[in-house]
């Protein structure tokens, strides 16, 4: 594509991810549609229009290609064999989404590339899992080869017992060793039409597998983050398709593994809105599109929190956004949840200053001010 103006843009999921989307299209001049099985869904105030459909709606997916030029999409729940039979060009490939949706399809992709990942098994059954311990040792991580995000379907087990208290069914799970490792890392790799690029490699802190801050640029020396970044390059090569790809590594010492990928934005990258020239965002449709890409280049430190729900479910009533807006150069986005539930991603704070520490600071303070009535 040569002009953005007058594009309209697809997009199955109609999340906080499909609202930033939605926000970042528009000063392009392109359209955005979404389909989600939600009715008026976070996505759909800068959305022009929304389908109200299942993500694997077939007649729903057609209506959206017919009225798209290029289809994406936001989440991993989407159906790969059904985008991939839609009458308009999807990107990233369904292939792509067909291996990093299934976590195992994904591990065997990258080790056959020779990527560094941690040492991995299959597992069907109790024995399979028996297996696993003997060949990975004790406690490992298993999870369920689909579905799960924000720690749901990972658990660390020890035992056969443990296991089926949280799976109750063994089948269809991967168990991977254990990482000992020093921090997690990402980056926000990138696809155009004209080539790959990545943005700063940041540093990621969670607390019950949810993520809770990032650090932009990750503290400490250039050479980890040299190498963070030319495995997340090489990543790349393993998927295909035009957009950009969240890359979730480990740094265990001098060595740099690849825990997980999203073939889309992520929400380690939503510090990109005001600390890079051109955000995650911004960036997808212009890979998508076949448009130039952006400048990756950060333009300051800074600092993401996550703001997460508290206490029981309940309407969402936010309290606090006018002081959280009289920190110096924090930035709230809210994503218009009409329910809060206990450690729902409602929103974020980035913040930028002129050192990490600073921008943390200022984004902490700008999340400790808010709170749900």
């Amino acid at each position: 594509m040569t002009d953005p103006i007058g594009a309209t843009l697809g997009v199955v999921g109609g999340g906080q991810l499909g609202r930033m989307l939605a926000e970042a299209a528009s000063p392009l001049g392109v359209e955005v549609v979404v389909l989600d099985p939600t009715p008026d869904c976070p996505a759909s105030p800068p959305a022009a229009d929304q389908l109200v459909a299942d993500f694997d709606d077939e007649d729903a997916l057609a209506e959206l290609a017919a009225r798209a030029d290029v289809v994406t999409y936001e989440i991993e729940l989407a159906d790969e064999d059904a985008l991939d039979s839609l009458d308009a060009p999807v990107h990233p490939s369904p292939e792509s989404l067909a291996i990093t949706g299934d976590k195992l399809a994904e591990k065997r992709a990258l080790a056959d590339a020779g990527l560094p990942v941690p040492d991995f098994a299959e597992v069907h059954t109790e024995s399979g899992l028996e297996d696993a311990f003997d060949a990975l040792g004790s406690p490992l991580m298993l999870k369920a080869r689909r579905g799960g995000y924000d720690g749901r379907g990972n658990a660390v087990v020890g035992s056969i017992e443990e296991a089926v208290d949280y799976f109750g069914d063994l089948s269809g799970l991967i168990a991977e060793e254990l990482v000992d490792f020093e921090r997690e890392l990402s980056t926000i790799g990138v696809r155009g039409a004209n080539g790959v690029d990545a943005f700063p490699v940041v540093e990621n802190v969670h607390e019950e597998e949810i993520l809770r801050e990032t650090l932009a640029p990750a503290p400490g020396d250039d050479a980890s983050r040299d190498a963070a970044r030319d495995v997340a390059l090489d990543v790349l090569d393993v998927l295909s398709g035009r957009g950009v790809f969240g890359i979730e590594l480990f740094q265990r010492g001098d060595e740099i593994l690849v825990n997980e990928i999203a073939p889309r934005p992520h929400n380690s990258g939503h510090y990109t809105i005001e600390g890079t020239r051109t955000s995650q965002f911004e960036q997808h449709v212009r890979a998508v599109l076949g448009l130039p890409l952006g400048s990756t280049e950060l333009r300051e430190p800074a600092a993401m929190a996550n703001l997460l729900g508290t206490g029981e479910s309940r309407p969402a009533d936010l309290a606090g956004a006018a002081d959280a807006l009289t920190v110096t150069d924090a930035h709230l986005h809210w994503y218009g949840k009409r329910e809060v539930r206990p450690l729902r991603k409602m929103g974020h704070v980035t913040a930028t200053a002129d050192s990490t520490d600073t921008a943390r600071e200022r984004a902490k303070s700008a999340v400790d001010a808010l709170e749900f009535r």
